[in-house]
């Protein structure tokens, strides 16, 4: 096969050329050359628009400075919401010197023709939205309400939690994966600070110190990173997913993995977990249960797509822990995997054990935006692809 090719400036003066001196291409048509005139609609006529986040103790933005800068270079109109970035460290001023326009919520929400957000709109900023378009988190098993509200007012609706993550193309736009990696290693930094021990073992004078143990619950994105970073930081990591095939992960990592004595496979779409038989809950249970007799450290990070967080850790194996000991529940938001769980807040149980449940990803926020503010302003960027 022979491929012609030629220039954008050749026109079809060079293919007339071309057919008088090469017979062979002289029924090659004009239009193969000169392409159609694009359609739809041009980047300057298009206002994108960021609006401040309302969720309690969201500290995110949907775009920083940066990301505004990548928008207006290719004839965006930006909006941003006074103040919108100050949690974030942003300035009024920052937005302003790259390119964006300060506007306050109502305005924003009037003259915007696409949204980006971090987290859902609430029912006032979706009927702000009208039917217009927006990019943001939208958890649809979740807040079905919220989606038929955005369907009836035909809005377009992009959720950044259901782009395939499996598919390269969508790694592309894969918020999740970077705001749970940073979790996860937080999680280990936190849980850290609330204990009072080394994590690595300590040889001394006075005696031997052992290492801090440290087990984590789900061994998705979040709870590699926090084996990683935990076994880093020298502590001994033990690990638990019902996904078997996460158990390679997990040793490439430094962890050791923990097999359930009850055969069933817990692997789901798209790489997801799926829902357990209570056989296997059961056995998990005692497993699990004589496990918190003997580490120091619990983080749960295990997550079902469209269903409240799966309980893992209980009462009575939280009182089993020493006094003392260190639990994060990264599943706090959709239920938790831990019984004691008190979302967003951090307690004393009985038996001395603290619970940490923070809103973990703005301890990195700097990172955290870098990440997810490209992400989204990819998926911006390629609505015309």
């Amino acid at each position: 096969m022979i491929r012609l090719s030629l220039s954008r400036s050749s026109g079809s003066s060079a293919l007339q050329r071309l057919q008088r001196t090469q017979p062979w291409i002289r029924n090659f048509s004009a239009a193969s050359v000169e392409k159609d005139a694009p359609k739809g609609i041009a980047y300057s006529e298009i206002t994108v628009g960021v609006p401040k986040e309302t969720f309690p103790l969201e500290k995110r933005v949907a775009a920083t400075p940066e990301t505004v800068s990548k928008l207006v270079q290719p004839g965006f109109n930006v909006l941003i919401e006074k103040d919108a970035g100050i949690a974030s460290h942003f300035k009024n001023e920052d937005y302003e010197a790259a390119g964006a326009k300060l506007v306050d919520s109502a305005d924003l929400w009037k003259n915007s023709d696409i949204v980006m957000k971090i987290r859902p709109p609430n029912t006032e900023e979706a009927a702000a939205l009208e039917d217009r378009t927006i990019i943001s988190h939208i958890w649809p098993a979740q807040n079905k309400d919220l989606v038929k509200q955005l369907q009836d007012q035909k809005a377009s609706v992009f959720a950044m939690d259901c782009i395939p993550r499996t598919l390269s193309r969508g790694q592309t736009y894969d918020v999740l994966s970077s705001q749970a990696n940073i979790s996860g290693y937080r999680a280990v930094i936190e849980a850290s600070n609330q204990y009072g021990r080394f994590f690595a073992g300590q040889m001394t004078a006075a005696g031997k110190v052992p290492p801090t143990k440290v087990l984590v619950v789900g061994t998705g994105v979040a709870g590699l990173a926090a084996i990683q970073t935990a076994k880093n930081m020298g502590a001994i990591v033990r690990a638990f997913d019902v996904r078997p095939v996460t158990k390679e992960q997990v040793e490439a990592m430094g962890g050791h993995f923990l097999e359930v004595d009850f055969k069933e496979d817990g692997s789901g779409a798209g790489g997801y977990a799926k829902a357990m038989s209570e056989e296997w809950h059961a056995a998990a249970a005692q497993m699990l249960s004589k496990q918190c007799e003997d580490v120091d450290i619990i983080i749960t990070t295990a997550l079902i797509p469209g269903r409240p967080a799966p309980l893992m850790i209980t009462k009575d194996m939280i009182a089993k822990m020493k006094a003392g000991s260190v639990t994060v529940d990264l599943a706090a938001e959709t239920g938790g995997n831990i019984e004691t769980t008190v979302k967003d807040e951090a307690i004393v149980t009985d038996n001395g054990t603290y619970l940490n449940v923070f809103l973990l990803l703005a301890y990195c926020i700097q990172y955290v935006l870098n990440l997810f503010t490209y992400y989204i302003t990819c998926t911006s960027l390629s609505l015309n692809s």
